[in-house]
């Protein structure tokens, strides 16, 4: 298994431990964040293989934080989770900087398999 180092952001504590937990079971070195501000300090302080990020958080949407990460990192990928639907009716439409998207509930599996892509996508740049 590859040693990345993820961020997930999102304000479903339950979800996102869970998330790190299983991750870390696999070898990946994870961290997570409940709210955008706290994230974005945290991306100042470290450094990310790639980014999990929510749409729907309250104080700083997901899409605030996506301004602020193609700002400050250009470079790091992010892939956005959402809850059913919640993409509108283009669900093939991701939005602009992303480099995908997954619904939830999330599946581990896919969830890993986009990170690495994302991941090898940016690397070969």
């Amino acid at each position: 298994m590859d040693k990345y180092k993820i961020l997930f952001i999102d304000d479903e504590e339950e979800l996102v431990t869970t998330l790190v937990e299983r991750l870390e079971y696999r070898g990946m070195e994870a961290d997570f964040a409940l709210n955008g501000s706290d994230a974005v300090e945290m991306m100042r302080k470290n450094t990310y293989d790639v980014v999990v990020l929510d749409l729907k958080m309250p104080v700083m949407s997901g899409t605030e934080v996506m301004k602020i990460i193609e700002k400050e990192h250009p470079r790091l990928p992010v892939l956005l989770i959402t809850g059913h639907g919640s993409l509108g009716e283009e669900h093939d439409e991701k939005p602009e900087g992303a480099f995908d998207y997954l619904e939830k509930p999330i599946d581990l599996e896919d969830l890993i398999a986009k990170m690495k892509e994302a991941i090898r996508s940016v690397n070969a740049q």
